[in-house]
C-alpha cells in the first residue's frame, strides 16, 4: 500500500477505535490490534462491530442483517454488530481496510484480487484476511425476450446492467463480456445500477438484461421474474466458462434449480464461493467469536435466509488465496473437536 494510503487507513482505524470512553463502564468499538498470544475467544463488553454488505435487496444484506442479530445474541450483547447497506465486494474491501467496517462480505474472486493486488486494485496488495468462506454466489444473467439476446455476445449495442460501482457483479459482468469479445466500456451501454434500480429498469423495458452475482433466491430476482413474468428469461452462460478460469480458478460450473423461481427448467450458470473478510490486523479474540457465532447461529440465519443454508463447516477454510485469520482457525478448531 502507497504510504498515503496507508496513512489514510491508520487514520480511520484510529479515529473508529479511539473514541473516549463515557459513562459508567464506557465504551469499547471493535478491537483493530492483534495483540498476539493465547486465543481465549473473549471480549471485552459493549464491542461495536459494523458489517458490510450489499445491495438492500441482495442476500448480502438480508444475511448481514441476520448475522448481526445472532452475534450480538450470542454474546449476550457484548458485541453489539450492526449491517450496512454498501455496493458489495470491491468498495466493501476498500472500506474495510480504510477502517470503516470491521467485518465485509466478498466475493471470493474479488477478494483474491485484493491479496494479489490485481484487477480494481491496481496493484497494491490489501491487509485482509478470511473468517470463512460461507455461500456460493450464483451468477444470475436475464434478458428481455424481446431483446434478441440469448448470449452474452448477444449484448452488443444494448442496454445492459453490469452492477453497482465498486461490486463484485460488476467485476463478474465485465468478465463474462470480455470473455465474449466486447469491450464493457465501448460494446454495450453499461448501465451501473444497484439491483433496485436495474429490477425497475428491466420491468419498464428501459434496460435489455442484467447481471447479478448472488445466493439463492435473491429478492429482487424473485420480484423480477414475479412481476415480468414472460417476458424475461435466464441466460446460459456457461460457454464463456473456460474462458473465465484463465482468470480465475475461483469460477466453477453451477445449476440453478427450477424451483428456486419457479422456472420451467434448471439454468446452468458459473457459481463463485463468498468469504467473509476482516483486516489482517483484527483482534484474534473478536475474530474467533465472529467465526464461532457464524457456525453455531447458522441453523437460526438458515430460517431466515435460504442461502445461509450454504454455510458449512467442512468448506469454512477453503479461502485461498485469502489467508484464514488465526482467530477464525482456533474457532474452526474448535467446531470440528465437537463436530
Amino acid at each position: 500500500m502507497r504510504r498515503g494510503a496507508r496513512a489514510f487507513a491508520v487514520f480511520a482505524t484510529l479515529a473508529l477505535t479511539g473514541i473516549a470512553a463515557t459513562g459508567c463502564g464506557g465504551r469499547q468499538d471493535a478491537p483493530s490490534a492483534d495483540a498476539g498470544g493465547e486465543i481465549t475467544c473473549e471480549v471485552g463488553s459493549d464491542t461495536r462491530v459494523s458489517i458490510a454488505t450489499g445491495n438492500a435487496t441482495g442476500v448480502y444484506f438480508s444475511l448481514g442483517n441476520a448475522y448481526a442479530e445472532q452475534i450480538s445474541a450470542a454474546t449476550d450483547g457484548r458485541v453489539k454488530a450492526t449491517a450496512a447497506e454498501t455496493g458489495a465486494s470491491v468498495q466493501n474491501i476498500q472500506q474495510l481496510v480504510g477502517g470503516s467496517y470491521q467485518v465485509a462480505f466478498s466475493l471470493a474472486d474479488t477478494a483474491a484480487d485484493a491479496v494479489e493486488g490485481k484487477a480494481s486494485f491496481d496493484g497494491e496488495k490489501q491487509p485482509v484476511q478470511a473468517l470463512a468462506r460461507i455461500y456460493p454466489n450464483y451468477t444470475q444473467v436475464i434478458a428481455r425476450t424481446g431483446s434478441g439476446i440469448t448470449s452474452v455476445a448477444d449484448m452488443r449495442g444494448k442496454r445492459v446492467s453490469t452492477g453497482s460501482p465498486g461490486s463484485g457483479t460488476e467485476v463478474i459482468a465485465n468478465r463474462l463480456l470480455e470473455s465474449a469479445g466486447l469491450n464493457p466500456q465501448s460494446d454495450v451501454a453499461a448501465q451501473r445500477l444497484d439491483l433496485t434500480k436495474t429490477v425497475d429498469g428491466m420491468k419498464d423495458g428501459s434496460i435489455d438484461a442484467l447481471f447479478w452475482s448472488g445466493g439463492l433466491p435473491t429478492p429482487g430476482i424473485t420480484d423480477l421474474l414475479t412481476t415480468a413474468g414472460n417476458e424475461v428469461a435466464f441466460i446460459d452462460i456457461t460457454p464463456q466458462l473456460a474462458k473465465m478460469q484463465e482468470v480465475s480458478p475461483a469460477y466453477e460450473e453451477g445449476v440453478i434449480p427450477a424451483a428456486t423461481y419457479g422456472l420451467p427448467a434448471d439454468v446452468k450458470t458459473i457459481v463463485v464461493a463468498n468469504l467473509l473478510l476482516v483486516r489482517d490486523d483484527v483482534d484474534a479474540n473478536l475474530a474467533c467469536v465472529l467465526t464461532r457465532t457464524l457456525f453455531e447461529r447458522q441453523p437460526a440465519m438458515a430460517e431466515v435466509v435460504g442461502a445461509a443454508k450454504g454455510i458449512k463447516l467442512e468448506t469454512a477454510r477453503d479461502t485461498d488465496p485469502v489467508p484464514l485469520n488465526r482467530g477464525a482457525e482456533h474457532a474452526l478448531d474448535g467446531l470440528d473437536a465437537v463436530k
